[in-house]
């Protein structure tokens, strides 16, 4: 007897090939009534999975694109920690990861497929990639295209709240409003201000613990006032923490501060509260929506979900603010 494969696991339960795939692989995003469906079709015809094909779903010689912007900084925190978590799958299956950081146009030979960072509005590079052919999968959210993102309006909503319920009203948002991912932080941030009635001011920066340090330092000197800080990163809310530590500020005391991204072993004395990424599941997401490129298989996206981690760096806002 001629042993089932997906593609007549997929016709007998009448979904298609990319949804048993995600089956197979565990998806959260597989309706419960259509996952008992496809378990009990393949139950009937007795399929089981192979590992080798499973694991080994890329073909050999296949490379995969990693797209940075110019000035994106290739070590920070968080790049380090993706790439780290990309390797994790794609050494063992032979696939290499490439670097493309700058401008694609400059690009000879088109990797594979391409992995997107840092998506801003009318992003050139979707138009060169679907030029060319290659397979694209963002890393951020776009309604035509592959994404996988963090919840970034959730996880801002969470950190907002850290310090509305502590009680802050006179909050800061630090973050640069150029990328998507802090135009989505901001607005989670002002959406649950105004919940709480909130006074909120804006400190255009960016995602580095110096761009944090020198706009923070900036503004205080030059008037601006607030109790709590939500940073759109860790890093920036490192340097907006030492910046107002170094101008003689108490945190928390004096003034709070919440980052996101969840980075460990940052610099600061003190554990900061912020919003974790699962950035290995933001990565297994991610290779899976290439090998499903590489397929064909319909265009969808998907959220991972975010954490709140309190640290030692939210406490009651002061009955006055510094002069």
């Amino acid at each position: 007897m001629t042993r089932p494969t997906i593609n007549d696991i997929a016709r007998a339960a009448g979904v298609s090939k990319g949804t048993v795939s995600r089956v197979l692989n565990g998806h959260s995003t597989v309706a419960v009534r259509t996952r008992a469906q496809v378990e009990q079709v393949m139950s009937e015809l007795n399929y089981v999975p192979d590992p080798a094909a499973r694991h080994l779903s890329w073909r050999t010689g296949q490379t995969l694109g990693l797209s940075t912007l110019p000035g994106d900084p290739l070590l920070s925190p968080y790049q380090v920690l993706f790439r780290r978590a990309l390797e994790a799958h794609t050494a063992p299956a032979g696939v290499q990861l490439l670097d493309l950081h700058g401008e694609l146009a400059q690009v000879v030979r088109f990797p594979s497929a391409v992995l997107l960072m840092h998506i801003k509005p009318s992003d050139t590079r979707l138009d060169l990639l679907a030029a060319r052919g290659v397979p694209v999968v963002l890393i951020g959210h776009h309604p035509q295209h592959r994404w996988v993102a963090p919840d970034d309006q959730n996880g801002a909503g969470l950190a907002t709240r850290q310090l509305t319920e502590a009680g802050h009203r006179q909050l800061a948002f630090l973050g640069t409003g150029e990328s998507q991912v802090a135009r989505d932080r901001e607005a989670g941030f002002r959406a649950a201000a105004q919940a709480v009635g909130a006074e909120v001011s804006t400190l255009p920066g960016g995602f580095t613990v110096l761009d944090g340090y020198r706009t923070v330092r900036r503004a205080w000197e030059g008037g601006l006032r607030f109790s709590g800080l939500f940073a759109a990163s860790d890093e920036q809310a490192v340097g907006a923490a030492t910046a107002l530590q170094d101008l003689g500020l108490d945190v928390p005391g004096q003034v709070s501060v919440v980052g996101f991204d969840g980075l460990p072993e940052l610099p600061l004395p003190l554990r900061l509260t912020t919003v974790a990424q699962d950035i290995p599941r933001i990565a297994e997401v991610a290779l899976q929506l290439v090998r499903e490129a590489l397929a064909g298989e319909a265009v969808r996206g998907e959220y991972v979900p975010v954490t709140l981690q309190p640290g030692q760096t939210v406490a009651p806002p002061p009955r006055s603010l510094p002069p």
